[in-house]
């Protein structure tokens, strides 16, 4: 059977469970929920959950260790399983994509986002698949302060149906492969209707 880990970024504790910094974990709970799962096994430094879907094994990894520090929870368990970065998806809040976005994304930098930055200085390369959840830039001010922020009411409602795309899109992905999932969902806006 195919494994692969789908690592949802955040930081762990109450204080940090509403905030678009942590959009990785919001995205895991949401199909946790969906699939009635519970991501709570303790382990890499993390807490997990197994999802058999359709002959393959996805491990759901919600890292423990800060955002900083993603990659000591995402590298033994990429080495447990004995998997190469190709069978790893890292959903992870992005900065660069208005609110109301999802997409699929192939390699490339770490793009300022620490959680990756972790990932990619354990693996030594980036050739890994992103599911990046649009944050948005704040108007003004202080990065740092938008991501470790709360997502309003209103920015969770819609966050909510960002998440639900997301989760189409990776089924996609692992159904029909990726470049169909980006050509299908990556232009979408799913606070536009």
């Amino acid at each position: 059977m195919e494994t692969l880990i789908i690592a949802g970024l955040g930081n762990p504790g109450p204080k940090y469970q509403w905030t678009r910094h942590n959009a990785g974990f919001l995205f895991l709970d949401r199909l946790a929920h969906l699939e009635g799962l519970s991501i709570t096994r303790k382990q890499f430094g993390g807490l997990t959950a197994e999802w058999e879907r359709k002959g393959t094994r996805l491990v759901l990894l919600k890292p423990q260790t800060f955002m900083n520090l993603s990659g000591r929870s995402v590298m033994p368990a990429l080495q447990f399983y004995k998997l190469k970065p190709e069978q790893l998806i890292v959903v992870h809040d992005e900065i660069d994509l208005p609110l109301g976005t999802a997409r699929l994304k192939q390699g490339g930098g770490h793009g300022g986002q620490n959680g990756l930055r972790s990932i990619m200085e354990q693996l030594g390369r980036g050739d890994f698949l992103r599911l990046r959840l649009g944050i948005g830039r704040p108007l003004h001010g202080e990065v740092t302060n938008h991501v470790l922020g709360t997502f309003s009411p209103s920015e969770m409602e819609g966050f909510a149906k960002v998440l639900d795309g997301a989760l189409e899109m990776l089924e996609t992905a692992l159904d029909d492969g990726v470049p169909k999932a980006m050509s299908l969902y990556n232009n979408r806006n799913y606070l536009e209707g």
